[in-house]
């Protein structure tokens, strides 16, 4: 069932309730972020990069570790080119499902796969200290007041979404970006899917979104980035 109509809705119920979680960035400023779930992907995630390359962009990847551990060159490439790197867990299990030491375990697992997939010769890439990678964004949106409390307590930051598109549905590319046209704003932060899920569509879908989102006035930056504005929100 495509829930896409409901994601504004919740949006708006959801950032007052929980306030510690990123939702958005300024609403001051035309900053927006666009971000990617549930990769890296051998194919998927490479046909993006080129198309982010083209209009010199920096996104966030959210990644899960078995596929970073299935994809580790593809995940180096990702940090190569500065995109900002965050954790979506070791598999796309829901977090409230997972009991504490299970979360944790994922989560550390993570850091791992990403920390083994860049320990490269490449001395940029052995600079990055994966104890540092501590945004974290749950599968599927799903999270308690008890999975925000947990993630706090591991000195990690919570990032959730604005702008959710349903793309993993493939409703088609054009339906995806009027999607995204119409309820972008000040601020957003729009979740893409580079997994298997949806990301057949991520280039083709990325290609026509940002020369609209330009035209309309936006800019992109990172999560790191939005943290910093959206403290101006």
């Amino acid at each position: 069932m495509q829930l896409a109509p409901l994601y504004p809705i919740l949006y708006k119920i959801l950032k007052p309730l929980f306030p510690s979680c990123l939702w958005a960035g300024s609403t001051h400023s035309r900053a927006i972020a666009l971000t990617f779930d549930d990769g890296p992907h051998p194919q998927y995630t490479l046909e993006l990069l080129n198309v982010l390359d083209q209009y010199d962009i920096k996104a966030s990847f959210f990644w899960l570790g078995a596929c970073v551990d299935r994809s580790p060159s593809v995940a180096r490439e990702v940090y190569r080119r500065n995109h900002w790197i965050g954790l979506h867990g070791y598999y796309h299990h829901s977090f409230p499902f997972l009991k504490p030491e299970a979360l944790k375990q994922s989560l550390a697992k993570t850091q791992e796969a990403i920390g083994a997939a860049l320990a490269t010769r490449d001395a940029k890439a052995c600079q990055l200290h994966t104890d540092k990678i501590r945004d974290v964004r749950p599968p599927n949106g799903l999270f308690t007041p008890q999975t925000l409390s947990l993630l706090h307590q591991w000195n990690y930051r919570p990032v959730m979404w604005s702008v959710v598109p349903e793309d993993w549905e493939r409703p088609g590319v054009s339906v995806v970006v009027q999607r995204v046209l119409r309820q972008v704003e000040n601020g957003s932060q729009i979740v893409l899917h580079d997994g298997y899920c949806g990301g057949q569509d991520v280039a083709k879908t990325t290609a026509q979104l940002i020369p609209l989102l330009l035209q309309q006035g936006y800019h992109f930056i990172t999560i790191d980035q939005l943290w910093q504005l959206s403290q101006l929100a």
